[in-house]
């Protein structure tokens, strides 16, 4: 597969680069950046998160109010050396845009100048391992989900080659690195999906606070911590050199029925999560964060925490177990007749999603009261390289080993 002169040729350096580009940009002046005024001196706008480094960022970074994924498919063709390719542009452009700065070939350079906190994780499907040659180095956990009962998987929210998270505390940052990502993709990728989702907005609610879904529920209370469960999360030393500062990615669409959750009162609601709604406590505890009792009974003998209560069968005693939950609401435009589209976008990390995502959602399948209002309606699993260390593209490790 061959590239679009223009847009590599930035790729390539010097002089004749930069020719090149006011030519791709219909003309315009090549981007200047002393042209532009700064952005505004806001302190949302301004923050940014490092690209570069041993793990990719979006993983472990402090959840942003906003997200996008963008599933994508490779095009006939794309070999090992396009990939190559996609990855040299990708790491630029991801490099310049969360450093507040545009791509080299950004049309709207402007909207680059407030990276409001902005990360890009990339994920590799199973098919960037065949496209590659390279069947020998994809994980045997990285495939398609085994089916669920619960599932009704629909093909527009699921499976996919590559995988683009792009999240932010500004939609707008969003917008324009996810379009100039995609944009210059062409060559290589057709979308094959996009979600968007949301939570509180910067300073709605306290740093480090449990946020909402739309239930009303705390959602991703028992999250591992980072720096201290890093193991549950991250690939080490053990794992292939590509993979190592690597993880997992578990990408499910739960749809919910939010307009017979509201029929359910309070005390329902309760015994279906088995947590307090106010505090996000066990029925067991006081705190968000007790440990829930679950040999507790009541007067009558009965458990206090019910035995198909979501916090039961989402609990594991082995503590390999654990995921890193990092999900977003959805709330999408609704179809004529209905009256919501609302969901999570439920995201998890974890080093082996046989090992530690599957058995736990096998639990949920076999028995979880939440079942009645929620339905997953998409699933994709993605591994996600280690991060860009100096002088490397993205996925170099993998692609062409540890040559330069």
């Amino acid at each position: 597969m061959t590239d679009a002169v223009p847009r590599r040729s930035f790729l390539q350096g010097g002089a004749a680069a930069v020719g090149g580009a006011a030519l791709a940009l219909g003309g315009r002046a090549a981007w200047d950046a002393s042209t532009t005024a700064a952005p505004a001196p806001d302190a949302v706008g301004r923050a940014t998160e490092p690209a570069a480094g041993p793990r990719q960022a979006g993983v472990a970074t402090a959840p942003q109010s906003f997200a996008t994924w963008v599933a994508l498919d490779l095009l006939d063709g794309v070999d090992r050396a396009a990939l190559v390719r996609l990855m040299r542009i990708w790491t630029d452009d991801i490099a310049r845009l969360t450093a507040g700065r545009p791509g080299l070939a950004d049309t709207e350079p402007e909207l680059a100048l407030v990276p409001a906190r902005l990360t890009v994780t990339v994920g590799f499907g199973p098919g960037v391992f065949r496209a590659a040659g390279l069947e020998a180095q994809r994980p045997a956990w990285l495939a398609p989900l085994p089916a669920f009962t619960v599932d009704r998987l629909e093909a527009a929210w699921s499976d996919g080659d590559l995988l683009l998270q792009v999240c932010a505390d500004d939609e707008m940052a969003i917008s324009h690195a996810v379009r100039l990502l995609t944009k210059g993709a062409r060559t290589f990728v057709s979308v094959r999906w996009t979600q968007r989702g949301f939570r509180p907005s910067p300073g709605a609610t306290p740093p480090g606070a449990t946020m909402r879904n739309l239930m009303g529920q705390l959602d991703g209370t028992v999250n591992p911590v980072v720096g201290v469960d890093d193991a549950v999360v991250w690939h080490g030393a053990e794992a292939a050199d590509w993979l190592v500062g690597g993880t997992s990615m578990v990408v499910r669409r739960i749809a919910m029925d939010l307009d017979t959750w509201d029929l359910v009162d309070r005390a329902g609601r309760e015994f279906t999560i088995g947590r307090r709604l106010d505090t996000g406590a066990p029925l067991t505890g006081t705190h968000e964060r007790d440990v829930p009792d679950l040999d507790a009974v009541d007067a009558l003998g009965l458990p206090v925490i019910d035995t198909a209560a979501h916090v039961r069968r989402a609990r594991s005693t082995d503590p390999d177990q654990r995921i890193l939950r990092r999900g977003y609401s959805y709330d999408d435009a609704t179809a004529a007749g209905t009256s919501t589209d609302s969901g999570l976008v439920f995201v998890s990390f974890q080093r082996d999603v046989t090992a530690q995502y599957v058995p736990l959602q096998r639990r949920l399948d076999d028995l979880d009261l939440l079942n009645r209002w929620t339905t997953p309606i998409g699933s994709a699993v993605f591994a996600v390289p280690g991060g860009v260390l100096p002088g490397e593209f993205l996925a170099q490790r993998l692609l062409v080993g540890n040559g330069r």
